[in-house]
């Protein structure tokens, strides 16, 4: 089994975190946001906490907190801080571990660091999530191309929203990446309906035999 899963995503906002919370829940295992930009309201690791029914422990501490919802390099400097590749390292645990990202793959962790270079030198797999809605096959054929050039292992795509099939279909076609699922937008969106939109349209087989 995959012992560690990066989640990562084409843009920000495109609910990977409901997702990281979705695919936590189903390995029963912990959940790890290295980077946190904005404070002010429910950050993302608290709406895991609250969506991905796991026993406490599971979600783990942030190596960095930054008070302002901006590009994490930025975040810090307003914040009197630097964002140190090094100090991002994953913990070693008994379940797997979903790691996942700020934004989308080329935001900025320093001046000289980008998300992907971190995912470049972690070398593990990844699973990028898109939206259906229009513009994502252009994001989403980027994104897919910036982690072939690093040659960083990619399990396959998690699609967010209604279903495009077409569009899906497009992107699988020229990216030859496959489609692990999509988890639709939930309403009312509970730890109960995730989960049960999880189990209906993903194939934890897939997932978890993809590192």
């Amino acid at each position: 089994m995959t012992e560690r899963i990066v989640v990562t995503g084409t843009d920000t906002g495109i609910g990977k975190t409901v997702f990281s919370a979705g695919l936590a829940g189903l390995l029963d295992g912990f959940y790890w946001k290295p980077v946190q930009s904005g404070l002010d309201g429910e950050t993302d690791s608290e709406v895991v906490e609250r969506l991905a029914d796991l026993p406490p422990g599971r979600v783990l501490p942030e190596a960095y907190r930054l008070k302002s919802p901006l590009s994490p390099h930025r975040s810090a400097e307003l914040d009197g801080k630097s964002i140190e590749a090094a100090y991002l390292s994953f913990p070693v645990l008994p379940t797997p571990l979903v790691i996942e990202g700020a934004g989308g793959l080329m935001v900025p962790l320093n001046r000289q660091t980008k998300f992907i270079d971190i995912f470049a030198q972690w070398q593990l797999p990844v699973i990028l999530c898109a939206r259906t809605a229009l513009g994502t096959i252009n994001h989403t054929l980027l994104s897919i191309e910036a982690l072939r050039a690093r040659s960083i292992p990619l399990i396959g795509l998690a699609f967010i929203g209604d279903e495009v099939a077409d569009t899906q279909r497009t992107i699988v076609e020229f990216s030859g990446v496959p489609q692990l699922g999509r988890l639709p937008l939930l309403d009312p969106l509970t730890n109960e309906t995730l989960r049960d939109a999880m189990v209906a349209g993903f194939d934890l087989a897939s997932i978890a035999g993809g590192g």
